[in-house]
Parts: C-alpha cells; structure tokens; sequence
C-alpha cells in the first residue's frame, strides 16, 4: 500500500490546465487507488500555478521527456510523462498517474523528491534534465 507522502516537500509549478485535467483524473481514480490520488491531489493543491507559457524553464509538464535517477539504486531512466491513455512502458512513455509519475510532475531540474514507488518503499528521484513538452519554449 503507499503511504501519502510526507508533507516536506520541495517546490513544484505547473500549467493551470494541466493541474485542472491532473485534479479531475485523480478525483476519478479516488475509488479504485485513493493513496495515489490522495498524493497526487496533495501535489496539485500545493503546486504554484501557471498559465501556459509563464511556466519556468526546466520544469517536468506534462508531455515533458524527463531524465531523472533513483539516487537509492543509482538507475538513470528517459521517460515522457504522459496522460493514461497515452501511457506505453516500452515506448518509455509514462502515466501521470503512477508514483513515479505523479512525484516527477511540476519539480525543476536538479530537485529531488523523497516518493514512495509501487510497494510503497520509499525512493528518491533526482530530475537531471527537462525537455520541453511539444508547443512549449524549452
């Protein structure tokens, strides 16, 4: 089971659409893994909101490509963050609403965060590099 999150926690910014849309989906999911979107709400709920284009550079959005290591076993993974639907592993493409996806959304290149994975063990993600989601300047 994962635990919520602890509430030290560093900065994190993202689009006001995008944390709309991110709100309705975990309000969604409430039944069937109310942890993670018990997390994934507390995330959006402290965030600093942006209008698009007024977002600061370097900070994980959604269709971002993300380059971020698991500091505990040292792995370095490329991943996009993606809406569920959109989702594909193998592709490296990840949903939003995993914990891995829901602890990188809106936290800058070089902020780590301390976030539970699937089995609930904690693990700390380090965001290395950001590129830009399509339509967004990088």
């Amino acid at each position: 089971m994962i635990s919520p999150p602890p509430p030290d926690r560093p900065a994190i910014h993202l689009i006001d659409t995008e944390a709309d849309r991110l709100y309705g989906l975990a309000e969604g999911m409430m039944q069937r893994q109310p942890a993670l979107a018990a997390m994934l709400l507390a995330e959006i709920n402290r965030a600093e909101i942006h209008i698009a284009g007024t977002l600061p550079a370097g900070v994980v959005s959604m269709l971002s490509t993300v380059e971020f290591v698991d500091e505990g076993s040292g792995t370095s993974r490329t991943v996009q963050l993606v809406f569920p639907s959109d989702a594909d592993i193998a592709a490296g493409r990840i949903s939003v609403l995993t914990p891995v996806g829901a602890g990188l959304i809106g936290l800058a290149e070089g902020q780590s965060i301390l976030w539970p994975d699937r089995e609930g063990r904690e693990r700390r993600l380090r965001i290395v590099k950001v590129g830009a989601a399509p339509g967004l300047p990088a």
